[in-house]
């Protein structure tokens, strides 16, 4: 069975580390704790407040910050504390005791998307802490609200990333027909608190930050910065319009940068104008002779 990691991750503000989880802490809630005695309903942050040297703890979304006082230096220090979270995690430990009367109410607004065929739901409440597409309800099995949304027959593909799922129809129904049943779906199974993503999902399927700087590294640096400049320029526009870009490979022989299209991006009627004066155009621009061309892997 795979395990929850924890990878330390640094901040902006050298006394503040954050560790981040293979998967979400908490669902839609988050925490900071001043003391031991503000931490009551959480035995994480109260297990953590007995390191002398913890001054804060915030837990959010799929990670914990602890901001230490300067008897330490976090390099001295990072990875005992990783081990310890990750242990506590692994074995069962309590996180916070979420008050489902103080929940936040959810709200679930439908954008278009330049794909006529994919509708992006975008909600107010974070949903995932990595991006997961699924083509059918065989590739949900890490996802029970995908499994969920499958049941609808008119579903072809579900792409969840951060705070919106992007949806891709069959041609047999028109959007005005299914968008509120859609969304109010949506709403109900968030505002439940029911699990979006399994917690091993990310290990499972290689997309914990671990992993990916792990896979990063055994590129050579010309996918590097293809993959940097993808990450700046291109993801965020696309992410916008409720799709995701992904690098695949980069052909040294013929300059041919081959990448994959997820969400609204694919099957959309513009990808190939997005490819060739977009991402092609960025690339070139700035990596000249090195790329000769892009290339969608999935069409």
């Amino acid at each position: 069975m795979s395990t929850i990691q924890i990878t330390p991750q640094e901040t902006n503000n050298p006394k503040i580390l954050k560790f981040e989880a293979s998967s979400f802490l908490v669902q839609y809630n988050s925490f900071e704790y001043a003391n031991i005695d503000e931490a009551k309903n959480s035995p994480l942050a109260q297990q953590l407040f007995y390191l002398p040297f913890v001054k804060k703890v915030y837990i959010s979304g799929n990670f914990v910050a602890i901001e230490r006082y300067d008897i330490v230096a976090w390099n001295d220090v990072q990875n005992e504390v990783a081990a310890q979270i990750q242990n506590y995690l692994n074995s069962g430990g309590v996180v916070v005791h979420e008050e489902k009367t103080k929940k936040n109410p959810v709200t679930i607004y439908a954008e278009s998307t330049p794909n006529p065929g994919v509708l992006k739901f975008v909600a107010n409440k974070n949903l995932t802490s990595s991006s997961f597409e699924f083509g059918s309800i065989e590739d949900a099995k890490h996802s029970p609200f995908a499994t969920a949304l499958f049941q609808f027959p008119f579903i072809k593909s579900i792409y969840i990333d951060k705070n919106y799922v992007s949806i891709t129809k069959f041609d047999v129904v028109e959007w005005e027909e299914i968008t509120l049943e859609l969304r109010t779906f949506i709403k109900t199974y968030i505002e439940e608190g029911k699990e979006m993503v399994s917690s091993t999902a990310a290990v499972e399927l290689k997309k914990t930050t671990e992993q990916l700087d792990q896979a990063y590294k055994k590129l050579d640096d010309i996918s590097k910065e293809i993959i940097n400049i993808l990450e700046q320029h291109v993801k965020p526009a696309v992410a916008s319009d409720g799709g995701n870009i992904m690098f695949d490979s980069y052909n040294k022989e013929n300059k041919v940068v081959k990448v994959i299209l997820q969400g609204a991006c694919s099957g959309c009627p513009s990808s190939t104008f997005t490819l060739k004066n977009g991402i092609e155009a960025i690339l070139k621009e700035m990596m000249g002779p090195k790329i000769e061309s892009v290339e969608a892997v999935n069409g």
